[in-house]
């Protein structure tokens, strides 16, 4: 891989380890503070809608500056969002905060991997990033049910620093954890070197930002392979953020465990995920990426099997199953639509794109899902509605797909 590459799968998945650690342990700050269960959703919401309000601008500042530093100012912005939790700050407004560096931080670090590598390269450096993030995910919620567990909170150490400092949190010490671990990113992005594109500065006038980037939407939804992929992966990071916490209910609900030991259960679908985005890159060249657009519908059919589980050990095999064909079904086509970004728009405004699509897609999901839940809609109906409209939307780009690409294939 190209130099700097291995540095930023470092960087990328320390942060990955950090933020899912910290969502449970925002989580569990607001299970604290007797919130109602459907604000959780609402916390997912509201990181996410950084990336959806923001991405016309962040897409434009990744082409403007050097990515690498434009990277560093988006972790030192979630190092302070953390910090300013220690300092008193709103739980809630504290974790919007960590969305806007997240939301800074997505284009130029896939904009840099674009540059830096030709194409037949794609979809190995996006397996090998989606491995360092999803290995970050399982040992992150990993992290995050030890950092929430009694063994911690209640430990000698943990007391100590409670007891020291001055915030009213049981879970204080572990929020400084992280802040330490966002310090430690920063060192290790230092090392990531300047791609050596030329940065493109198109101006910031509001109204020909928005004119810019309707026109960079309607470019990659109106080319045959970029609206296939642009379609699948806004419809994969909708659904799966939802399944992120869906798994969690299933786990209190049905199978009678506790959040943090829901988080290990979330752990074993990264670990599928790792599996099967290895798998990708192995076995799925670039050019032969659609044909796995078949797995979309095998993962909406396999949701509502978790309905007839209540057993520890078959709940960790369906989760298992449903990350490796997670990571078989969207690598190939993030990769995809990466390539087909660079060769039509450019890398920072591309991502942009995906971005505010699949985070759109994220907005209204956590949205509908608090709603249910506001609704007290059963665990059994959310898995059935959710299966059938992952199978019922697959099913309809497949089709599209097929159609369009007979009547206007891309070269």
């Amino acid at each position: 891989m190209s130099p700097g590459f291995h540095r930023l799968m470092g960087a990328q998945g320390l942060a990955g380890l950090a933020d899912n650690a910290l969502l449970l342990v925002v989580m569990a700050m607001l299970i604290e503070q007797s919130k109602a269960t459907h604000w959780i959703p609402l916390l997912k919401l509201g990181f996410t809608l950084s990336y959806v309000l923001l991405g016309p601008w962040v897409g434009r500042l990744a082409d403007a500056w050097h990515k690498p530093r434009v990277m560093q100012w988006a972790n030192a912005l979630k190092w302070m969002a953390v910090l300013s939790i220690l300092l008193g700050l709103d739980v809630m407004l504290a974790y919007v905060g960590v969305g806007l560096g997240a939301a800074l931080y997505s284009p130029a670090k896939y904009g840099w991997i674009t540059e830096v590598e030709p194409p037949h390269r794609l979809v190995r450096a996006n397996a090998w990033i989606e491995v360092s993030t999803v290995s970050a995910a399982v040992f992150g919620v990993a992290l995050g049910g030890l950092l929430i567990s009694d063994a911690w909170t209640a430990s000698h150490l943990a007391q100590a620093v409670n007891g020291w400092a001055w915030w009213d949190s049981r879970y204080g010490v572990s929020v400084l954890l992280i802040v330490g671990m966002y310090a430690t990113v920063a060192w290790i992005q230092r090392g990531i070197p300047h791609s050596g594109v030329p940065c493109q500065s198109r101006g910031w006038h509001l109204g020909r930002v928005w004119q810019d980037f309707w026109v960079d939407q309607k470019t990659l939804w109106t080319d045959p392979l970029g609206q296939t992929s642009l379609a699948v992966t806004t419809l994969f990071w909708g659904v799966g953020a939802t399944m992120q916490l869906l798994v969690l209910l299933w786990c209190q609900q049905v199978l009678g465990l506790g959040l943090d030991q829901g988080a290990y259960l979330q752990a074993c679908t990264a670990v599928g995920v790792v599996l099967g985005a290895w798998l990708a890159g192995r076995w799925v060249p670039l050019h032969q990426a659609p044909r796995v657009l078949v797995l979309g519908v095998v993962l909406g059919l396999m949701l509502p099997l978790m309905n007839g589980v209540q057993a520890w050990p078959l709940a960790l095999v369906v989760m298992l199953l449903v990350g490796v064909i997670s990571g078989l079904f969207v690598v190939p086509m993030n990769a995809l639509l990466q390539h087909r970004g660079i060769r039509l728009l450019s890398a920072g405004r591309s991502i942009a794109v995906q971005n505010v699509n699949e985070n759109a897609s994220v907005v209204t999901m956590m949205g509908i899902y608090s709603a249910l839940l506001y609704w007290q809609c059963p665990f059994e109906t959310i898995t059935w509605l959710l299966g059938g409209f992952i199978a019922t939307c697959m099913s309809l780009v497949c089709g599209l797909h097929a159609r369009r690409m007979r009547r206007a294939p891309a070269h």
